[in-house]
C-alpha cells in the first residue's frame, strides 16, 4: 500500500473527502509531521496496539567503495527506527 492507497482508504472509511484524509496522513507522516518532530527533538512515539517509533544511534563506521576499493569514513548518525507491538506481530503471524 502507497501513501495514495493509504489516503483513499482513510478517507473511505471515514467518509471524508480524499484531500481532508491527505491533511490528516500529512499530519503525521511528513517530514514535518507529529511523528518526525518528535524523532527530531530525542523522544519516542508509543502507539499502544501499533508499535513504537524511535531514534537509534548507528556508530560511526568505516565502508568501502566495491568499484574502487577506496575506504570512507562514514560518520555517526540517528536513524529513525520502528518497533511493532506484540499485538500487531501476532496479527501478522496468525494463520488465515
Amino acid at each position: 500500500m502507497n501513501k495514495q492507497e493509504l489516503v483513499a482508504t482513510v478517507a473511505k472509511r471515514l467518509g471524508l473527502t480524499k484531500a481532508k484524509a491527505n491533511e490528516i496522513a500529512e499530519l503525521f507522516f511528513a517530514p514535518n509531521g507529529v511523528i518526525a518532530s518528535e524523532l527530531k527533538r530525542g523522544g519516542k512515539v508509543a502507539i499502544s496496539g501499533f508499535g513504537s517509533f524511535q531514534a537509534r544511534k548507528r556508530a560511526a563506521r568505516e565502508w568501502r567503495n566495491p568499484r574502487t576499493g577506496k575506504a570512507v569514513q562514514i560518520k555517526a548518525s540517528l536513524v529513525p527506527a520502528f518497533r511493532a507491538s506484540t499485538a500487531l506481530r501476532d496479527q501478522v503471524n496468525k494463520k488465515r
